[in-house]
């Protein structure tokens, strides 16, 4: 006779394991409801994932969505309280376009929050359970962590305006060194900051051996200050095996500031975590609190299933 536990899809029982390992760490259930009003989506729309986003007009005229995304959806429920740590986990329906079949899809997904008094013990606690995640979908995983504000000050000490700043983070992102030199001499940026800007490409590797390398971003005490913040988190992480320092790994700097991460696992070709502290999203809410999280998309765990 069959079990419970026999019955439940692969992601499914993934999904069990998740929701475990966050009660077990100290995290709350948080229930949402199924939608939420567009104008939330179009707020904030480069934050999601998917830009598309299922629509309908509710019974009092208001236009809804089904939700395409959990974090937003956290933040506007929740209460701000800045002195405090508000310790969340999700285990939610979404609603948007699947990379596999690049049309609409309802996509479980599961992850965490913290909302509040952030510091670095906090975030490390974050990366610690991100691991902890990949390793329940597979024991050959690796977690690969950037830095949005050492990212972001080497650009300023440079002085790209906000729309330069975006084209080199999306170039990157593509690990485009090439690209990336070229906005730097069309900025007229010297020979040495572009070898400082472009070397944000090519320094790759375990925490160690990147951590030597990271004093060339210390271009000003600003620098200096977010460099000390990567280092602080990294020291305190019990384990840093599976652990790769990639400043490729970026985010929109209009919502996202701090440490940036994304998790990745044998057989999938792309990330199937991803996360980071989202201070400036929660300033454009109108909240003081840090916060940072993560959601693992339980789609890309359907898709390995497949290949």
């Amino acid at each position: 006779m069959e079990n419970f536990y026999d019955v439940l899809t692969y992601d499914e029982k993934i999904a069990f394991a998740l929701r475990s390992l966050y009660a077990n760490s100290g995290y709350s259930k948080y229930r949402m409801s199924k939608f939420e009003e567009y104008d939330l989506y179009v707020k904030n729309k480069d934050f999601l994932v998917s830009g598309n986003v299922i629509t309908f007009t509710d019974t009092d005229g208001r236009l809804m969505a089904l939700k395409p995304d959990v974090t937003l959806s956290i933040i506007k429920n929740s209460k701000d309280n800045p002195n405090e740590l508000m310790k969340v986990y999700y285990n939610e329906n979404v609603y948007r376009v699947s990379k596999g079949t690049h049309s609409f899809k309802e996509i479980m997904q599961a992850g965490v929050e913290c909302l509040g008094r952030v510091d670095d013990k906090v975030v490390a606690s974050v990366l610690e359970l991100a691991k902890s995640s990949l390793d329940k979908v597979s024991s050959s995983y690796a977690l690969e962590i950037s830095h949005m504000g050492i990212v972001e000050e080497v650009l300023n000490a440079c002085g790209f305006d906000k729309s330069e700043k975006k084209e080199i983070v999306i170039a990157l992102g593509e690990k485009n060194e090439q690209a990336i030199r070229q906005l730097c001499k069309n900025k007229g940026i010297d020979e040495k900051l572009t070898n400082v800007v472009a070397k944000l490409v090519t320094v790759y590797g375990d925490c160690d051996s990147v951590l030597a390398e990271l004093d060339c971003f210390a271009l000003n005490e600003e620098c200096k200050k977010e460099i000390d913040s990567l280092q602080a988190v990294l020291g305190m992480l019990n384990d840093k095996s599976n652990v790769i320092i990639d400043f490729s790994v970026v985010n929109d700097m209009s919502y996202y500031n701090g440490i940036s991460f994304k998790g990745f696992v044998e057989g999938v070709p792309s990330s199937v975590l991803s996360g980071g502290q989202y201070d400036k999203l929660m300033a454009k809410m109108g909240r003081k609190s840090g916060a940072i999280g993560f959601a693992v998309y339980l789609d890309e765990l359907e898709r390995s299933e497949e290949l």
